[in-house]
């Protein structure tokens, strides 16, 4: 395997890193935040799902700006955003510092995100391609963990804007690391131009979104809403240890999962997944120990993420990857915007975040058709005559 792909992986691995850590800070430091701005569920969610929101009008164009401009530039200016975004609340201390920091950073967070898995499609192939993605994804996961862990300490010794500054040192190197080494990969020079999937192409890959959509609506409300959970029920000095089981466990998860999907097909690893992770949300609620449904969580709940990012690779043609992963993740982030806001509400309904984590749970459970949907529309006619088959 060529060393370059190899460096290439790892500083999208750090963009994703960057990417878990500055989308949790907010719902880490949430009992803070709510405390320093007198902010109730619903005005937290839309402090945490302004960092999607770009991605609602750039996730499509940084799709077709890379078809244009190359993967390098366009990814490498969306890293060096993620850098800055997070330094602005340093300057600007409020919750409007806030919001345009998380709205800078979250617009170069789509060109990571979208352009992530079409990079790795391009270096690796075959059993790799999908071990290349698990990698990248589990990123986003050790980081979240990270923050909580981390992200507490600081704010106690720099303040809440300190902490949220974390996440440009990291989105930093991967910065430095991806245009230092990133390069067309062999067979795959850039075409200098616009083109658009066929109608087919852009329906599979919207359909694959809303599969991410709904899964992330129950793993993004567990993360989100598990720490204001905690404080209600006065255990808000578990949330570090809770939410870095649901997080950190997810990377062996994650890599259980793609083998398990090699040797028994992905319908019944997803299908698993899917059920325990709505199941363990929704739990949560209902009392016991919060350290063993985070690991359910985390361990059991989380092996279908890169299912998800393949089925929507394979959606579009090598030459249409770039924009169907425009459409696939500009699905993602019209739900990812939304979603925390509704769950806000959701929790003001019911006067508890129980009342955001039950409905992200029921929201995820909508995955399962969606996943079934997009298999037979696949499978009647597969897209990529080069590419294989995709098992179970």
């Amino acid at each position: 395997m060529p060393t370059r792909a190899l460096l290439v992986l790892v500083s999208l691995a750090l963009g994703r890193l960057a990417f878990g850590v500055q989308m949790q800070s907010v719902a880490t430091l949430e009992p803070l935040l709510m405390r320093t701005f007198h902010l109730d569920y619903a005005a937290l969610g839309t402090l945490i799902g302004v960092y999607m929101a770009p991605g609602l009008l750039a996730a499509l164009p940084a799709g077709l700006l890379a078809r244009r401009f190359g993967d390098r530039m366009v990814v490498g200016a969306g890293l060096v955003l993620m850098t800055l975004g997070p330094c602005l609340p340093l300057l600007w201390r409020s919750t409007a510092g806030i919001d345009a920091g998380r709205l800078l950073a979250g617009l170069g967070a789509v060109t990571v995100v979208v352009l992530q898995s079409k990079i790795v499609a391009d270096w690796f192939s075959g059993s790799r391609f999908l071990a290349a993605v698990t990698v990248s994804t589990a990123a986003y996961p050790v980081g979240v963990g990270g923050s909580e862990l981390v992200l507490p300490t600081l704010a106690a010794r720099f303040g809440w804007e300190g902490a949220i500054a974390t996440g440009a040192v990291i989105a930093g190197l991967g910065a430095a690391l991806f245009l230092a080494v990133e390069r067309p990969a062999p067979g795959h020079a850039a075409t200098r131009r616009f083109a658009l999937p066929t109608g087919r192409e852009c329906w599979l890959a919207t359909l694959a979104g809303m599969i991410w959509t709904t899964y992330n609506a129950g793993y993004i409300g567990f993360l989100s809403y598990v720490p204001a959970w905690l404080a209600e029920h006065h255990a808000t000095g578990q949330a570090g240890l809770v939410m870095t089981l649901a997080t950190w466990t997810n990377v062996p998860a994650m890599f259980l999962g793609a083998a398990l999907a090699g040797r028994i097909g992905r319908a019944p690893v997803f299908t698993t997944a899917a059920v325990i992770l709505a199941a363990a949300t929704a739990a949560i609620t209902l009392g016991g120990p919060a350290v063993v449904w985070a690991t359910v969580f985390g361990l059991f709940g989380a092996m279908h993420p890169s299912i998800i990012i393949a089925a929507g690779t394979e959606s579009a043609r090598p030459e249409h990857r770039a924009v169907g992963m425009g459409l696939f993740y500009a699905t993602y982030y019209l739900g990812g915007a939304v979603m925390p806001g509704a769950l806000g509400h959701a929790a003001d309904a019911v006067g508890s975040a129980g009342g955001a984590l039950v409905t992200a749970a029921a929201v995820s459970l909508l995955s399962i058709p969606l996943f079934f949907a997009h298999r037979r529309m696949l499978h009647r006619t597969p897209v990529l005559a080069t590419a294989p088959a995709p098992t179970g």
